[in-house]
């Protein structure tokens, strides 16, 4: 078997291994979940129980964190989030003993393509869904961003028609659902949070999820307004204002930057050429 037939075997018997292992796991825990809320006393819990207590907090230490990894990422339904480590390891621990004991002498093949392999294989089954969720994070944060002015002018004219803060975000919540999935998911929880634990620190707590520097203003700027009771009206215009020319000058450096980085590709692939069909025919006449 060759090493990319080896892999994607591998990969295949882990993928499918471990989605049963998670089904199991699953069953498992609503099992003990059922068991928990049904029964009374002091029953003696038995062995399967136990495995599954043992494993289920294991797993689940960090399920808050997954699931906002998760919700960062755009990822809103965070169903699979409990068994996101759970399935991720048990792919590469399956894969792994896989590469190591197939073949017709296990541990006596070349131990340098074995390694090759598992390296291969652990950086796609453990550090390329974390990367990958990295990326899709950074590149949601950007795209809120980007359209955070639009929803200050909108949040604008909602105040400018006499409806509060808490409002509008009940309002917008609902009408952004249409336009931008996102945003609306980002002003949902952030009414949410605000009914439960207040405005002020539920806008602290977006900007520790949009680490951001428009998304820092415009924190700190309605912070301001409303414990010093200024008009949220021009507060919001002049900040959507402020960032659209935040966002134009970045564009800005960024089109003046071009020039200097496609200078290196032109020296490479334009003028290295040139300079030796120039040169390569007098050179040949000499050495002939």
């Amino acid at each position: 078997m060759s090493g990319v037939a080896l892999l994607v075997f591998s990969v295949l018997v882990a993928l499918g291994a471990a989605t049963v292992l998670t089904m199991g796991y699953a069953a498992l825990r609503r099992r003990k979940s059922l068991d928990g809320t049904l029964t009374t006393g002091t029953k003696k819990a038995s062995a399967t129980a136990e495995i599954t207590r043992i494993t289920s907090g294991f797993f689940s230490a960090t399920n808050t964190e997954i699931a906002e990894k998760f919700i960062g990422a755009g990822f809103y339904n965070t169903r699979l989030a409990p068994y996101y480590f759970f399935l991720k390891y048990t792919v590469g621990a399956i894969g792994i003993m896989i590469i190591l004991f197939t073949g017709e002498s296990p541990f006596l093949e070349d131990f340098t393509r074995k390694i090759m392999w598992l390296s291969l294989l652990i950086v796609m089954v453990v550090i390329a869904p974390d990367m990958y969720l990295e990326m899709r994070r950074r590149a949601l944060a950007n795209k809120i961003t980007r359209k955070l002015p639009y929803l200050l002018d909108i949040m604008g004219v909602c105040v400018k028609t006499g409806m509060t803060v808490e409002t509008t975000l009940f309002y917008l919540t609902s009408e952004m659902a249409a336009f931008d999935r996102d945003i609306a998911y980002v002003l949902k929880r952030l009414r949410d949070r605000a009914q439960t634990v207040g405005l002020d620190k539920a806008l602290h707590e977006l900007h520790i999820r949009i680490p951001a520097p428009e998304v820092h203003s415009f924190v700190i700027t309605l912070t301001q307004s409303m414990k010093h009771g200024t008009s949220i009206y021009d507060v919001l215009s002049t900040l959507a204002k402020d960032i659209r020319e935040i966002q134009l000058l970045t564009l800005e450096e960024k089109a003046g930057k071009l020039s200097s980085k496609m200078s290196i590709p032109l020296i490479l692939f334009i003028m290295m050429p040139i300079v030796v069909l120039i040169t390569a025919p007098g050179v040949m006449r000499m050495l002939g």
